[in-house]
């Protein structure tokens, strides 16, 4: 089957949790500066970041759909796993600002950030072996340096808003800086796939 239906699916879905992450923010009581920075600038720095990452999802999975003609059930499934995690976004979001970073709600949304990485490198292996190893994709994604880094650094995080510090904000600080870090290194434009997909066309 072609991937039209997947892909409007996955973009409505994702239009979805931004949707309801932005309808979290608590509107600020006055109408002064410092009453928005009281009332909403943690929840919108929690929101921009977690707008970030289902920004980079989408991103990916766009990028990476152009080079899927067919899939297979599968594929279908895999993606709904990666919809599932990214599903979450917004009440781990919602529970980590709401607990203004307590440990536990940071520990969490670490999880589900490391629960989407896992669903989306799922989904990739499975589109490459209904494709073969000599797919446009395996092509593109090569030896996945970014892949492979991030899934350590969202364990480093989740370890150290346990382990570290926490009555204090030692450990949640490490882990809030391994999470963005990992959003800032995927934000850097990586043109594999472009680059493949080019030649993709270009011999069709």
């Amino acid at each position: 089957m072609r991937t039209s239906r997947l892909e409007a699916f996955s973009d409505g879905v994702l239009a979805i949790i931004i949707t309801i992450m932005v309808l979290e923010l608590k509107v600020p009581a006055g109408h002064r500066l410092t009453d928005l920075v009281h009332t909403t600038g943690v929840g919108l720095l929690t929101y921009l970041l977690s707008f970030v990452y289902v920004g980079i999802y989408w991103n990916n999975h766009h990028h990476m759909f152009h080079l899927v003609r067919r899939i297979r059930g599968g594929v279908l499934w895999a993606n709904l796993a990666l919809l599932f995690c990214l599903s979450l976004f917004p009440f781990t979001t919602a529970w980590m600002n709401d607990s203004r970073f307590e440990p536990t709600p940071v520990v969490i949304y670490g999880v589900n950030l490391l629960s989407a990485a896992v669903a989306y490198f799922v989904l990739q292996t499975v589109i490459i072996r209904q494709q073969g190893p000599e797919s446009p994709l395996r092509q593109a994604v090569g030896i996945d340096v970014k892949g492979k880094i991030s899934p350590p650094f969202y364990l480093a995080g989740i370890l150290s808003a346990l382990m570290i510090d926490r009555s204090g904000w030692a450990g949640v600080g490490i882990a809030l800086a391994c999470y963005v870090g990992v959003a800032i290194m995927w934000i850097i434009p990586d043109r594999r796939i472009d680059r493949v997909f080019r030649q993709y066309e270009a011999q069709d």
